[in-house]
């Protein structure tokens, strides 16, 4: 049976998180228990998303920003529109063929196109810092989509994804028809057109959720959860926050590189087979043995967290702000370390999304205090210090008050 939440039912569901607070109205253990990558959550009347997106920032991110494909891609019953049908040179000095035309994506709408802007955690700053805490709390990377649908329509079939989802209704209303899944936990090319018959078939029966989302409400579906929606008697706009699982399946790949990277070095394992070889034959248990004994040793530690850096970018970086924080750094400068970077020290080195650095043993200490987060004084950690680190794009400048004893 679908669980429906309503967000004032539970006193304690306003814990200082994005996941408690303004998705679930679950404390992070509920929400873990019963719900996460097993099954649907409704949340009714989640919060005001309003100043987290709107139909005024649709217009300003189609009419003003210059976006470019693949930020947007346009649908219609059920089919995506080639880029061709609402893109075009910008004119002079902006002479780039694939920037939106606004012209041809109002016509597109009005016809009852879906216009999907995409990668929002990008473009539209609210919803990346959204998304950052999200993603921290969540320990998986989050990318944010909106999903622009005249009346009566709807721009896609019944499908799965291949990530979780919360989808959060900004204006207007949608109704969404749910179905259980015909491929759990699909992986990332495993997509739900792999299984079209068996998709429609699942879409044709009774729904485990027929649900109209009016603003301010959130839905939670774990990946391979079939969905339809359409919009109702106005404009409907919702966000979709992707959630870009790490599965276990990811983990024995990594484990599985790091054990090949080992074999590698083995002079035994880079030996040619006999002439005239017709299979693997005796070869085979010698490999598997020699592979066992790699994947036994093997450590994919690095690989998952150099993978994971790489899936997300560390928070914006105004190059005009910087260069006036090295050129103004004095001991009473406050720094703090920059957002979104991934941060971990191991030994003497730091491996950040803005890259590594080594450090002496007299700088560790105060490096370590930087991870923690809060702004320092330039003079507490050592000017030479923050210099360099300013100038790696690791520390930015701090409008905060300094780390209490600093």
């Amino acid at each position: 049976m679908t669980t429906l939440r309503t967000a004032h039912e539970d006193p304690g569901a306003t814990g200082p998180g994005v996941l408690e607070a303004r998705l679930t109205g679950l404390s992070r253990e509920e929400f873990a228990r019963d719900f996460w990558a097993r099954t649907a959550l409704l949340n009714r009347r989640a919060g005001d998303f309003s100043g987290l997106f709107s139909a005024a920032a649709v217009d300003e991110l189609i009419a003003r920003r210059g976006l470019r494909t693949p930020f947007l891609r346009v649908a219609r019953n059920g089919a995506t529109l080639p880029d061709t049908a609402f893109t075009s040179p910008a004119g002079v000095g902006a002479t780039i063929a694939d920037q939106l035309d606004d012209t041809a994506l109002w016509r597109q709408f009005a016809d009852g196109a879906t216009l999907v802007l995409q990668a929002l955690h990008r473009t539209w700053e609210p919803v990346a810092q959204f998304c950052a805490g999200l993603s921290t709390e969540l320990g998986h990377p989050v990318q944010a989509n909106a999903y622009v649908t005249p009346p009566q329509n709807r721009g896609f079939d019944d499908h799965y994804d291949v990530h979780d989802v919360f989808v959060l209704q900004i204006e207007g209303t949608k109704r969404w028809l749910v179905h259980r899944p015909v491929h759990p936990d699909p992986l990332r090319d495993q997509p739900w057109t792999d299984r079209r018959s068996a998709v429609a078939e699942a879409a044709a029966s009774e729904p485990y959720l027929d649900v109209v989302l009016a603003p301010g409400d959130v839905l939670y579906l774990p990946r391979g959860w079939l969905h339809a929606a359409q919009a109702q008697g106005a404009v409907s706009v919702h966000l979709t926050l992707g959630i870009h699982t790490w599965t276990r399946y990811a983990l024995a790949e990594q484990l599985a590189q790091a054990a090949l990277a080992t074999l590698r070095e083995d002079p035994a394992m880079r030996a040619t087979l006999p002439l005239g070889v017709d299979g693997p034959g005796a070869d085979l248990d010698l490999v598997r043995e020699s592979l066992t004994a790699a994947l036994a040793q093997a450590d994919p530690a690095p690989l998952f967290h150099r993978a994971r850096r790489a899936q997300g970018r560390p928070a914006p970086l105004g190059p005009l702000a910087q260069l006036a924080a090295v050129d103004t750094l004095g001991p009473d400068t406050l720094v703090r370390l920059r957002g979104a970077l991934a941060p971990r020290l191991e030994g003497a080195r730091l491996t950040t999304r803005a890259g590594w650095l080594d450090f002496p043993d007299a700088e560790l200490p105060a490096v370590a205090r930087l991870l923690g987060g809060a702004p320092h004084r330039a003079a507490d950690l050592g000017v030479a210090l923050v210099a360099r680190l300013l100038r790696a794009g690791v520390l930015v400048p701090s409008d905060e008050p300094a780390a209490d004893g600093d």
